[in-house]
């Protein structure tokens, strides 16, 4: 259901601002009305679903600064408005912009993590996920340094990537480029030759001069082909159906599926434990964490092990009967159910697929540059044996 941004006054005047999920605008207007709510104002509040799992429009270092000045103003016992008031003035006027916006919203009664879940294109929902769970259990300066820390391993770990990927980069383009030029001006000009030869041509060289002459025929296919793509993928974000779809496109990849139920497993247990640390009741916890997840495929997942959970099943065995998340998480968290420590496990399973999703991903990147080195040289050498058995095949008188 979409999330709504709503304003209302009770009867002693007092305001009250929040974000609530709803049908419709006219379900949550009645809700708010049966709580003895006078209704001022509603919204919805699209959430932005970008890829990576979130990311600020206003720069995740932006982000992470913030982040981390929350977490030391309110370890020194800054109070929670003057420590979103100074963490405003550290970032651009954009971020400024948000914060102080937050600032306003829990200064009239709400708390930080609906004011922040007002802001979804900012603020994503793991993030105010993170954040409810440290008003829950009254650990918000905690909860600030974990989400620092995440953001920063997060950046961290994109940095090396981009730095590990940026020789592939380097050597796609190279390739690519000299694979074009191969096809699309030094091929044509020797098919000109070929025919004055009346010689029959060879298999392979056919091949490439038919894909030649495809290239320079519909070149416009390549960039109109991925405009499409990208505006098929837009379209599809803008639906719940259609995130869901993405979702399972992205699942049903070999290596990225793989990569992305290690996420998934990772911000369930982490959330899940972060609330069970804080002394949220397991009902309670797995609630909340359903509804901090971003991903269409790993929330029902999550509110299907809530529900299961509620039907008097353990948590092992709800989480055993999902298969998008691993089966090591429900073995462990069956550890942490016989040893009665699941918010340690969680926490202990969360930081494993974390790095074992860090490890996969510098692993890959490495193996790329033999892979293309590979691909490019074979594609190189096909054309040039093209090329060469056409000359071979051609009478050597014909060029006289």
């Amino acid at each position: 259901m979409p999330n709504f941004v709503f304003t209302a006054i009770d009867a002693s005047g007092a305001r009250h601002r929040g974000v609530r999920e709803a049908a419709s605008v006219g379900d949550l207007s009645a809700t708010l009305e049966r709580e003895g709510l006078f209704v001022l104002s509603l919204s919805d509040t699209p959430t932005d679903h970008g890829a990576r799992w979130g990311r600020s429009p206003f720069g995740d270092a932006a982000l992470l600064e913030g982040t981390r000045a929350l977490a030391a103003l309110l370890s020194a016992g800054l109070p929670l408005a003057r420590a979103l008031t100074a963490v405003a003035q550290l970032g651009s006027p954009r971020s400024a912009v948000v914060w102080h916006a937050v600032r306003a919203a829990v200064e009239s009664g709400s708390t930080l993590a609906e004011a922040l879940g007002a802001h979804p294109r900012f603020f994503p929902p793991h993030y105010v996920g993170l954040v409810r769970a440290g008003e829950r259990s009254g650990a918000l300066a905690p909860a600030f340094a974990r989400l620092a820390d995440e953001l920063e391993r997060d950046a961290q770990l994109r940095s090396r990537v981009l730095s590990a990927a940026l020789y592939p980069v380097i050597l796609l383009v190279a390739g690519g480029a000299a694979v074009l030029v191969l096809l699309l001006v030094v091929i044509p000009n020797f098919a000109a030759l070929l025919p004055q030869t009346g010689a029959p041509l060879p298999t392979s060289t056919a091949m490439v001069l038919t894909l030649g002459q495809g290239l320079r025929r519909f070149w416009y296919l390549i960039p109109g082909g991925l405009v499409a793509l990208v505006a098929i993928i837009e379209v599809a974000r803008s639906s719940a159906e259609g995130r869901r779809w993405l979702s399972r496109a992205w699942y049903a990849l070999p290596l990225i599926g793989g990569w992305r139920r290690d996420l998934a497993a990772a911000r369930f247990a982490r959330l899940a434990g972060t609330l069970l640390e804080g002394g949220a009741p397991l009902l309670v916890a797995l609630d909340d964490t359903a509804r901090s997840l971003d991903d269409p495929l790993v929330r029902e997942c999550a509110e299907r092990v809530h529900a299961a959970t509620r039907e008097g099943q353990t948590l092992q065995q709800a989480l055993a009967a999902e298969i998008l998340f691993p089966p090591m998480l429900a073995q462990l968290v069956g550890v942490g159910e016989a040893a009665s420590s699941v918010p340690l496990f969680l926490m202990k399973a969360a930081q494993l697929f974390e790095e074992r999703n860090e490890r996969a991903v510098r692993r890959l990147v490495t193996l790329l540059e033999p892979a293309m080195i590979i691909v490019f040289g074979g594609v190189v050498g096909f054309i040039a044996l093209a090329l060469l058995q056409a000359i071979y095949s051609v009478n050597a008188g014909s060029f006289r």
